[in-house]
């Protein structure tokens, strides 16, 4: 990571330039490039620069967008990194120019810092998800229109056609010559010919907003008992107008969106900014249409899809206040805010909240930060809360309130599990046949029935029959699943694919290579066989590619035109399918195995929320999980639907070994090219590694994924006590160590994964 004085050559006047005067004004330009800190300039004479200004700054030969940053970091001590020399005033080069932008406001400068900090990122990287290159675009140009002039000039042939152009423009606002032509019923060349004869003079049309302003009293719903109480409780947090935390945790279908976003309308009656964060942006569609139906107009949308041309207009109407309420992924953190009045996170236990590649962060922690720092109350929503979060409930930071009914008529469903050591399914089936008659009474009741297994592709591992070679990834420990339908064998960790040997590569056996266990395409087939009428179809990343195709599938759901729907991951998220009443788990035990801290938690929360799918209407709902182990504290827990007591047991499983959220996780994972300089480095990590009381360094050890995308991997994970901050002992010890060639050390703050 380069220093500001290790790198004169990027901020030395250039020869011939006008030396500097001894009073120049000195200012930082935070750039979006992995430096340790703000780079010095000096502002150019004639220009008043304050912090938040974008500008254009000279680095090395070529020019920088950058922003001006404040002088000093406004962070906790224990998170200021070491000062840097600063750069004699000699050296100074000037600021380019200040560009045409809304400056970057206060807040989300701190909260760049702060993040920076905490992850231990260099602060340009974080700065570079708040002002990446489709946002800092020119803007387009202004829209040309027409007015008629004061005079007509003397002798001018008026046609009809001219005629009524000249009508229909004295009487209302500037148009543009397609409008204008397009009213009056003739071609453009009637309007540009009025115009080279003086009788229309062009003016700037204003710009039409990008966003309409949604409306609180558009449809409010109708709230009766316990909803009307909670929706009055978050209402009265958005009067306060000051930081705040709530989570509110609601049973599946109890009715949480249409609640908090009583919380929206109360901070849009104060003219306020609503940023709401969803962990997939596939539930953006059935979202965004509960919007539009209580506030009469689409919410502004940000998430990787957009285009460039989207994304600039959304970030220039968020910067300018246009843009009222943000629904998006965890980037949507970082846009300008100007009066940002209330933050949401739904399904706040998600693991996709945290970012894993680049900067590390768990968005739904930094939108607390990002909360703080904007004096803003922040809502945490779930029915299955994180134990993290929980835990800062029962340590009084943050209120707690509960939704225990579902909405309506509606009842939770009834769930129970299959032993399949007692009900084995058929050879070479993967359903038990209690689980296919129940689908077939369901369908025959025509209502809906869904089956789930979190595993793409058609079978996870595919051997040889004859040697028992099997089909590995060449750039990962990790083996090759089978995607039947395309023919390939794919990995899901880098991408890698190839198409399916005709023989085993190792043996050449033909007609060998086996699959081995199911996938969402195994399940499919033997679905097809066995219900040859039924309608089905597939949810998961491989068939529904992106938010459109997502939109489409809820539809074909909601309007009854599909029997059952078979899919993974995607289909736990925050669905509204009210003739759906079976819910099928195919393997309930997958995510139980190996040494992940969470394994419990993140199934029982995956689980409960597929089971939230059955029965959200009238008709009650059933749930049937497929396991080899009944008696598991997880399937307890499921079937008797008492999430707290399953919580209350990890908590005291965890609190003794001061394992999150009583202590303090730092993941080091050392890469390399090759495997002896990831050794090495990991090696002098753990020679180095800190002894102090309260702090344990486990490793290194090979990583679950050894080789991950070609590159050589090992883990070195320190554990501290929750009242000791790691950063400080994070970089002294790295100052310590010296990579070796090739080799890479990334720091992860708080981990949620550890392969």
């Amino acid at each position: 990571m380069p220093r500001r004085n290790h790198t004169p050559d990027l901020m030395e006047s250039q020869p011939g330039s006008h030396a500097p005067s001894p009073t120049a004004r000195r200012v930082r330009v935070m750039l979006p490039l992995p430096f340790a800190g703000a780079l010095d300039y000096r502002a150019p004479t004639g220009l008043d620069l304050r912090p938040g200004d974008i500008v254009s700054v000279p680095l090395g030969r070529r020019t920088e967008t950058g922003v001006v940053w404040d002088m000093e970091l406004r962070l906790p001590p224990e998170f200021i990194p070491p000062p840097m020399p600063p750069v004699a005033a000699g050296r100074l080069r000037a600021v380019g120019g200040r560009l045409d932008l809304p400056p970057m406001p206060a807040p989300l400068r701190r909260f760049i810092d702060w993040v920076a900090a905490y992850t231990l990122s260099p602060p340009g990287m974080v700065l570079a998800m708040a002002l990446r290159t489709s946002t800092t675009a020119a803007a387009p140009r202004p829209a040309a229109g027409w007015k008629v002039a004061d005079e007509i000039p003397p002798g001018l042939r008026l046609t009809p056609a001219r005629q009524k152009v000249l009508d229909i423009a004295r009487a209302g606002p500037p148009m543009s010559t397609t409008d204008l032509a397009t009213r009056a019923g003739v071609g453009a060349s009637v309007v540009r010919g009025l115009a080279q004869a003086g009788c229309l003079h062009e003016v700037v049309l204003p710009a039409p907003r990008a966003f309409a302003t949604p409306d609180p009293a558009h449809a409010p719903p109708v709230l009766e008992g316990e909803q009307a109480d909670v929706a009055r409780a978050l209402r009265d947090t958005v009067a306060e107008d000051r930081f705040s935390i709530t989570l509110l945790e609601g049973v599946t279908g109890s009715g949480k969106t249409e609640i908090y976003m009583e919380a929206i309308a109360a901070c849009l009656e104060k003219g306020l900014q609503v940023l709401v964060l969803l962990p997939e942006i596939a539930l953006s569609s059935q979202w965004t249409e509960r919007f539009e139906r209580r506030f009469g107009t689409a919410p502004a949308l940000w998430h990787s899809d957009l285009g460039p041309r989207l994304r600039r207009v959304t970030w220039r109407a968020v910067a300018d206040g246009e843009a009222h309420v943000v629904v998006g992924a965890r980037s949507a953190l970082f846009l300008p805010f100007v009066r940002l009045g209330l933050i949401i996170v739904d399904e706040e236990h998600e693991t996709s909240f945290k970012q894993e590649e680049g900067v590390t962060y768990n968005a739904r922690d930094m939108a607390v930060v990002r909360a703080r720092m904007d004096n803003a109350p922040i809502m945490l929503v779930s029915a299955t809360p994180s134990l993290e979060t929980l835990a800062n409930v029962g340590a009084g930071r943050y209120r707690h309130l509960r939704l225990g009914a579902r909405h309506g008529n509606a009842s939770m469903p009834q769930v129970r599990t299959l032993d399949m050591r007692a009900s084995p399914p058929e050879r070479g089936l993967f359903l038990s046949p209690v689980l296919t008659d129940a689908i077939a009474q369901t369908i025959g009741r025509q209502e809906q029935a869904m089956l789930f297994l979190n595993r793409r592709g058609y079978a996870p591992l595919t051997l040889c029959r004859t040697c028992g070679h099997r089909m590995q990834c060449p750039n990962c420990t990790a083996w090759l699943v089978e995607h039947r339908a395309r023919r390939i064998l794919t990995c899901h960790h880098c991408g890698h694919h190839e198409a399916m040997p005709p023989a085993c590569p190792s043996c050449n056996a033909e007609d060998s290579l086996t699959p081995i266990g199911p996938g969402v395409e195994r399940i499919t087939e033997e679905a097809r066989a066995t219900f040859p009428d039924a309608r089905i179809l597939v949810m998961a990343s491989d068939t529904l590619h992106g938010p459109a195709a997502t939109a489409e599938a809820v539809d074909r759901i909601a309007r009854r035109e599909v029997d059952l729907v078979i899919g993974t991951q995607i289909v736990a998220k925050g669905w509204h399918f009210p003739h759906l009443t079976l819910v099928g788990i195919v393997d309930a035990d997958l995510g139980l195995g190996g040494g992940d801290l969470r394994a419990a938690e993140r199934t029982v929360q995956l689980l409960h929320q597929v089971a939230g799918r059955a029965g959200r209407a009238e008709a009650q709902g059933h749930v049937l999980l497929q396991s080899y182990v009944p008696d598991h504290p997880v399937m307890e827990a499921l079937v008797s639907g008492d999430f707290a007591s399953f919580m209350e047991q990890e908590a005291e499983q965890r609190r003794p070994g001061f394992w999150p959220p009583f202590g303090r996780l730092v993941a080091l994972i050392v890469s390399a090219d090759t495997p002896e300089a990831a050794d090495m480095t990991a090696r002098a990590l753990g020679h180095e590694a800190p002894r102090l009381d309260g702090v344990q360094v486990l490793g290194p050890a090979p990583a679950p994924l050894a080789i991950l995308r070609g590159r050589h991997r090992q883990r070195l994970l320190l554990r501290a006590r929750r009242n000791i901050p790691v950063q400080p002992i994070m970089r002294e010890w790295l100052s310590r160590v010296k990579p070796e060639r090739g080799a890479r050390v990334d720091v992860d703050i708080d981990p949620i994964s550890f392969l």
